[in-house]
């Protein structure tokens, strides 16, 4: 069985914070399990890690086209 994504959750009355591992295909959860206002969804920054080349301005330079002679 693959792993289940891990998702936050904030509650938006007592601000109450959790994680609960679900399935990709369960509905979200909607009640605070402190005080069952409504709950959102929380997002946070992904690391994202570029390796190989190809990613920066200089991997595909042309050494030619880097000096020009004026004619």
């Amino acid at each position: 069985m693959a792993p289940m994504p891990t998702y936050s959750y904030a509650c938006t009355a007592c601000d109450h914070a959790f994680d609960a591992v679900q399935s990709i295909h369960d509905a979200a959860l909607t009640e605070c399990p402190e005080c069952t206002a409504p709950v959102r969804k929380r997002f946070g920054a992904v690391g994202v890690t570029f390796k190989g080349s190809g990613f920066y301005r200089t991997d595909s330079r042309s050494e030619s086209k880097s000096t020009s002679s004026a004619s």
